[in-house]
């Protein structure tokens, strides 16, 4: 069996991984390399003995998989996809087995015995990349289509798949570069300071509008990465207000302790649950009020750090208590700028009359949307669903918005963007070519670097290591 070299991809070998996981009853065998079809043909007979060689791309050969005895191991459908036209962009077949785990793993060491070796994680994804198949932000796209868990997560992956980004990225580089090349010509005939072959009019005018998608870009990480991790809602108040009743009755089991005595919850409890398409990754937080236990006051500061951390914020009062008209000022503070829904608890004990009264005073009092809820009783918790999914701000057509969901590629825009303020405070103080040249250059670099024109390949297996086998 062939060993892998991880540090190049230009290596003439043919690799072989299950592509498929336990259970189910059909199971794939991936083979992708240059020998592919012919070390298939070796364990493969036909039904009607026609070579696999003599197959066309795209087409299904039914026979049987054999061992070195010509012995049957299982009947087997195999796919042939020849160069270019295949998901690696090699020649590639697909052996469809029975999903028996003795099965796959036959195929696999006969596979092995006749020149196959193992894949590594990614690597078939990483060889389509590596023969232009896709570029890198596309590649990465197809590990978070694998690990999405809700149709939100899915329709990102999905439009990242498209190259949807990867064409606004090269638009803005292609212009940059353009550009660029014009500056670095006056560069060649600095001699001649008089010679400007790049309008500065124009450089302003395009730096501008780079920064601006840029920017916008950027931004737009926070709503993508709420929908690839789970949109953060803390969930707030003083001490007894129902915070952990809350979160049992909107996640449908006993998560957190529930208890009448003050103070029970002292750490932040996290838990994650789909609504309305989305995943909403609440966090229970440790009551606030003036204690003098030193655990308890940790547990209060870990709930600040927590508010600081979530996109939403539910803010739980208790409806009962004769002073809930006594906002507490420090919450107060501390969730000025946040999205925050005020959570009025405990209604299942009042009097519609006492709830009109209550509500009357909270409008007057508070700057933010108002719900009453009994967790206890379940009363109202799909209003209170569909507040959160609004609050979430989460663009209803992601197949037309971009959306950056990737941390790597969020730094690398971040850079670019600072790369491109240079470039416009270089223009406005007319700074001398060379340097706003080099912010340029860096400034494409950072946007290659994204779709994968520029990667180290240490970057490379870092990403592709992420990746199951088999894919």
């Amino acid at each position: 069996m062939k060993e892998y070299n991880p540090s190049s991809m230009t290596e003439p070998d043919t690799i072989c991984a299950i592509a498929t996981g336990q259970g189910g009853a059909i199971g794939i065998v991936r083979v992708s390399g240059p020998e592919a079809i012919r070390l298939t043909e070796k364990i493969f007979r036909a039904h009607k003995g026609k070579k696999l060689d003599e197959a066309k791309s795209s087409t299904l050969s039914y026979g049987w998989i054999v061992d070195a005895e010509e012995k049957p191991v299982d009947e087997v459908l195999v796919s042939v996809f020849r160069s270019p036209h295949s998901y690696t962009g090699e020649n590639s077949t697909e052996i469809s087995c029975h999903n028996s785990p003795y099965v796959m793993q036959k195929v696999m060491q006969l596979l092995l015995d006749n020149g196959c070796r193992l894949a590594q994680p990614g690597e078939y994804t990483q060889r389509a990349f590596m023969n232009g198949k896709m570029d890198l932000s596309q590649a990465e796209s197809i590990a978070d289509l694998i690990a999405a868990k809700t149709a939100a997560a899915h329709r990102l992956a999905v439009n990242q798949m498209r190259g949807t980004y990867s064409a606004e990225l090269k638009k803005l580089r292609d212009k940059l570069i353009e550009l660029q090349s014009l500056m670095e010509l006056e560069l060649d005939f600095s001699d001649h300071e008089e010679l400007e072959f790049a309008d500065r009019g124009q450089l302003k005018s395009l730096a501008d509008t780079i920064e601006q998608k840029i920017s916008r870009l950027a931004h737009s990480f926070q709503a993508g990465n709420a929908i690839k991790e789970g949109i953060p809602v803390a969930i707030i108040g003083e001490t007894n207000v129902g915070k952990s009743t809350l979160l049992n009755a909107l996640l449908g089991e006993d998560k957190a302790i529930v208890s009448q005595i003050n103070g029970t919850t002292r750490d932040a409890i996290e838990d994650t649950m789909t609504i309305n398409g989305m995943l909403f990754r609440f966090i229970d937080t440790a009551g606030i009020r003036k204690t003098d236990d030193e655990i308890e006051q940790l547990g209060i500061e870990k709930t600040f750090s927590k508010i600081e951390q979530a996109n939403i914020i539910l803010w739980l009062i208790d409806a009962t208590d004769s002073h809930t008209q006594n906002i507490n000022q420090q919450i107060l503070t501390a969730v000025k700028n946040k999205q925050t829904l005020m959570v009025v608890n405990k209604t299942e004990e009042m009097t519609p009359d006492s709830l009109k009264l209550l509500s009357e005073k909270l409008h007057a009092a508070i700057p933010f949307p108002t719900i009453f809820i009994s967790a206890k009783n379940k009363t109202n918790l799909e209003e209170l669903e569909n507040m959160l999914t609004t609050m979430a701000q989460i663009p209803k057509d992601m197949e037309n918005d971009i959306i950056v969901s990737n941390m790597r590629h969020y730094e690398a825009l971040t850079l670019a963007l600072e790369d491109i303020r240079r470039i416009k405070a270089g223009l406005q103080t007319s700074l001398p070519t060379d340097f706003i040249a080099q912010d340029m250059r860096d400034c494409i670099y950072q946007l290659s670097d994204i779709i994968g024109e520029v990667t180290s390949t240490t970057i490379l297996h870092n990403i592709f290591d992420r990746f199951c086998v088999g894919k």
